[in-house]
């Protein structure tokens, strides 16, 4: 199967996947007794979209290139479509225009020293930076102590940079870690498929979603439901060999980078006056005191 039509099963089978999840009552449509589909049938949703049923089911086979923005918009509220779903569709009919279509992602941009200064002063945030792909490629010293888990992994490279996705689902020590695990699938797959709609001929991507695929039954069970994440933002519960569990808040922000790269900065923090921020202060400590140690001695 060429990557033309891989585009084209990704497009049909979100369409589909979104359109199933949605009640006639949901759409404030008339309902009957006798449906033989779950959801909506098509003819609903091009109804609610005010297009033909015919163009509808050649959108929802995968042909989307010529599509405007403004029915594809039509398109995103009659499947009630959210702000993170709607950005994925545009982005799948964006890569789908012959003329506009990205070349394969350049090699991810060094991360500058400014941005490595500025993660090294957060002394009580665990901060590291990631690309769409979830590899983390910076860090500070807190968010290599709080993750040792996941640095310390087999999955980790040969340079030694973790991948969270690679960690989370084929690392069987990520179940003890995330104390929510289940939900961490979740989440870090929807993120995973976002990156694909943005950058379809990623190369390195398609290997990594190809590669757990493979290996992983809770990731082929999680991507092919199609769901999709951009903002990453809530609660995080870790259990840490060292210093138990902690219950963090963590936020992850878009970070300008150079040329087409995408970025994000991750920062977990903890409530002041809780278990976990002392919990935080002293493995902020041990890390700084490994980080001295492991500093050569001054001549």
């Amino acid at each position: 199967m060429d990557e033309r039509s891989d585009q084209r099963g990704e497009i049909r089978d979100f369409l589909a996947s979104r359109r199933a999840r949605i009640t006639p009552e949901q759409a404030g449509l008339p309902t009957s007794t006798r449906r033989r589909v779950p959801g909506l049938r098509r003819e609903e949703v091009a109804v609610l979209a005010g297009v033909s049923t015919e163009w509808y089911t050649r959108l929802e086979k995968g042909h989307i290139g010529g599509v405007s923005e403004d029915v594809l918009a039509a398109v995103a509220q009659a499947l009630q479509l959210d702000e993170d779903e709607r950005t994925y569709l545009f982005d799948l009919a964006r890569a789908a225009k012959p003329a506009h279509r990205a070349p394969s992602r350049r090699r991810d941009v060094a991360v500058p020293p400014r941005v490595q200064w500025m993660l090294d002063s957060m002394t009580m945030s665990s901060a590291f930076v990631r690309n769409g792909r979830q590899d983390v490629i910076a860090h500070n010293a807190l968010a290599h102590a709080l993750h040792t888990p996941m640095f310390a992994s087999p999955t980790t490279d040969k340079q030694g940079r973790p991948n969270i996705a690679r960690y989370i689902f084929l690392d069987p020590g990520s179940q003890d870690f995330f104390v929510d695990w289940d939900a961490a699938t979740v989440a870090t797959t929807a993120l995973l498929r976002a990156e694909a709609g943005r950058e379809p001929h990623d190369r390195a991507l398609r290997e990594l979603i190809g590669e757990l695929s493979t290996l992983s039954p809770e990731f082929r069970s999680q991507w092919a439901a199609h769901d999709v994440r951009i903002r990453h933002e809530g609660i995080k519960r870790l259990h840490h060999p060292d210093v138990g569990d902690l219950e963090l808040s963590y936020l992850s922000l878009d970070l300008p980078m150079a040329s087409r790269a995408v970025h994000d900065l991750t920062l977990y923090s903890a409530e002041p006056g809780t278990t976990s921020e002392e919990r935080l202060k002293l493995l902020s400590s041990l890390a700084a005191t490994r980080s001295h140690e492991a500093a050569p001695p001054r001549a």
